[in-house]
């Protein structure tokens, strides 16, 4: 079975570029966000009927659920004679640590410091080197050396997380620092981030869901259904950018960075969407909302 954690850096460097959006993607998105609060499990029917607000068709999602189950994030199981998918203990640290760095409001400072990812893994070992780069890149660090990564002081505890989790310990090395010398930090993060790679994804999530925040603007309170489907879109297509661009401190940032105004944009949407978002879940599922 492979996990949503084995992958190469090729295949994580794919999925957070990627512009289509896949209805995987969604599945994800739908049981971050509600199947949590009723244990963890979705039925199929429950799945289709959400799915189906989104544009997409229950062939689609059959097929979805399936691969989520054959990549180790979902379990199929029944509850009341119902068929279903729970999330598997993999898919819910999966979703545990993408709380933490999607709904991160605040970005790191200048004074909370750095964190770098020291490593040599022998060659005989070459696939646990491949599996820590995978890693790295997924939890957003930038690159200064070939053995040396770096993120925000702030990824301590999901760094830390995921490299137990993997058995990957051993290979690394992390430190907590500060820059001293020599040259121009702002400068350095631009050559360890690929902000060139980033803009336009930012410029694209702008053009996608601005319109979204304006339409809200200038109506009457979004109905249940298109707030779901408006919250659920704008969150899969946030989600991969905060891996890219792991909060770095605004002062090395350039000027006006779109990176900052799509964050804006994404919550306010996620204030405007996420309750109106959420009842008509409740209401789909025949639940009471509490």
């Amino acid at each position: 079975m492979t996990s949503e954690f084995d992958v190469t850096g090729a295949e994580v460097a794919a999925e957070l570029l990627t512009r289509a959006v896949t209805p995987r993607q969604l599945i994800v998105t739908v049981y971050g966000l509600y199947s949590r609060r009723q244990g963890g499990w979705l039925s199929v029917a429950a799945l289709i009927a959400l799915l189906a607000g989104l544009g997409i068709d229950a062939q689609a999602v059959r097929s979805a659920v399936h691969r989520l189950k054959r990549r180790g994030v979902l379990d199929a199981t029944r509850q009341d004679g119902a068929a279903g998918y729970e999330l598997s203990e993999e898919g819910l640290t999966i979703l545990r640590e993408g709380d933490e760095r999607i709904f991160r409001r605040t970005r790191a400072t200048l004074a909370d410091g750095w964190l770098l990812a020291v490593f040599s893994v022998p060659e005989s070992e070459r696939n646990k080197r491949h599996q820590l780069r995978s890693q790295l890149t997924r939890l957003g660090f930038g690159t200064v050396s070939a053995g040396v990564w770096i993120a925000p002081a702030q990824l301590y505890d999901a760094t830390a997380a995921v490299l137990r989790h993997l058995g990957l310990t051993s290979y690394a090395d992390l430190l907590r620092c500060d820059y001293l010398a020599f040259g121009d930090l702002s400068g350095k993060v631009r050559r360890w981030w690929d902000f060139a790679q980033l803009e336009p994804l930012y410029e694209d999530f702008l053009a996608d869901h601005g319109p979204v925040l304006a339409r809200l603007g200038s109506t009457s309170p979004t109905a249940g259904p298109e707030a779901f489907a408006d919250y659920v879109r704008a969150l899969t297509d946030w989600r991969r950018l905060p891996y890219l661009d792991p909060g770095l401190p605004a002062e090395l940032l350039p000027a006006d960075w779109v990176g900052i105004r799509a964050a804006d944009l994404f919550f306010a949407l996620h204030d405007a969407l996420e309750a109106p978002a959420r009842e008509h879940v409740a209401t789909m599922l025949g639940l009471t909302e509490r």
